[in-house]
């Protein structure tokens, strides 16, 4: 056996083996859980997209990149962790281990960078409108979009070098070691995290200024560019960022904290709280389908009817070739933009 897979093993005798049952149950139905619900909701995102023509447009393809990045964990990672907790330990070799933690770093940064593009796109929708256009046309979008999964290779790519995928038994996962180095911390938490979330909070900070701009009419000559629809999509977006910044803020916070001084700090902090936060990271990936469902108009109504055609699956093939145009077409002059350039996103 190699020397690099007979340590992994062993360090899985550390900590899960004195967990108590009941833990490793919660631990395991919480993971079940996300996954179902990550699968099944961010499955319905994109047939959702895809079916309906009102839905297919340049702000929802970050939109459908964010459902593809929260179903990476789904796909490898979060199987093996699952596996992990039932044996106590890890028992794949060390590839499978480093392929897990890469993907894992793929959804989790890529996730973030998607965030980051939709409130970018929302800025230059709402706040410069006569750009929109020029920058999210199909080859613009195209170029975004490829720009940042390259990205995301890229912020993932060091960790291979480093060395710093292994396992912890703390959470039976193959994932980045917060010990491996403190300057590659700090620099992991400030690109992949603390960067994006101030370029988010800019964007959507300038909305909201805009927002209570058209709602307390600071002058007569003040036109109402933010239509109630636009605002619900505004609204639905930053519900997605704010809980991603909830979510992964723990772990963040607590490398940084373990970055300042690596053998005194990362000793001090609790099982329980490490756990918790890990596991509030990994929950995130299943939330943002239910925030579209449950705050969006347009893809609640898309999910019941995908729901329902899965039981009449001619009905379903039916109702994919119409695109959603005749729901568009039932919709008041007033609310419907589906004709013009700049589409109604979520």
């Amino acid at each position: 056996m190699p020397e690099d897979v007979s340590l992994v093993r062993n360090r899985t005798e550390a900590a899960p083996g004195a967990r108590p049952a009941w833990v490793v149950t919660v631990l395991a139905a919480v993971l079940i859980f996300t996954s179902v619900v990550d699968v099944l909701g961010n499955a319905l995102v994109i047939i959702s997209v895809l079916r309906n023509r009102k839905l297919r447009n340049a702000g929802n393809v970050f939109v459908v990149s964010l459902a593809f990045a929260d179903l990476l964990v789904v796909c490898y990672p979060y199987p093996l962790v699952l596996h992990a907790m039932l044996h106590a330990g890890w028992l794949p070799g060390e590839m499978e281990c480093k392929v897990s933690g890469f993907l894992m770093g793929a959804s989790v940064i890529g996730s973030i960078f998607n965030i980051t593009a939709i409130a970018i796109n929302r800025y230059c929708f709402i706040c410069q409108a006569s750009r929109y256009e020029k920058v999210y046309g199909c080859t613009g979008t195209s170029v975004l979009l490829i720009l940042v999964w390259v990205l995301t290779a890229i912020a993932i790519l060091p960790n291979l070098a480093l060395g710093s995928l292994t396992y912890d038994p703390r959470v039976y996962s193959c994932t980045f070691s917060q010990t491996a180095s403190a300057g590659y911390t700090i620099a992991v938490v400030t690109v992949h995290f603390l960067l994006p979330i101030a370029v988010v909070t800019f964007c959507y900070l300038r909305i909201w200024v805009l927002v209570l701009q058209v709602r307390r009419r600071v002058t007569s000559d003040v036109r109402p560019r933010l239509r109630p629809s636009e605002l619900r999509h505004f609204l639905t977006m930053f519900v997605v960022f704010v809980l991603f910044a909830v979510c992964w803020a723990p772990l963040n916070l607590i490398g940084l904290a373990v970055a300042v001084d690596p053998p005194r700090v990362a000793p001090m902090v609790p099982d329980w709280l490490f756990v918790v936060s890990y596991f509030m990271a990994y929950f995130n990936s299943c939330l943002n389908a239910v925030v579209y469902g449950l705050l969006n108009q347009n893809f609640r109504r898309e999910y019941r009817r995908i729901l329902l055609s899965l039981c009449k699956p001619r009905l379903f093939l039916q109702e994919t070739s119409r695109g959603g145009t005749e729901r568009s077409n039932k919709q008041s002059p007033g609310n419907n933009n589906n004709d013009q350039p700049k589409a109604e996103t979520i």
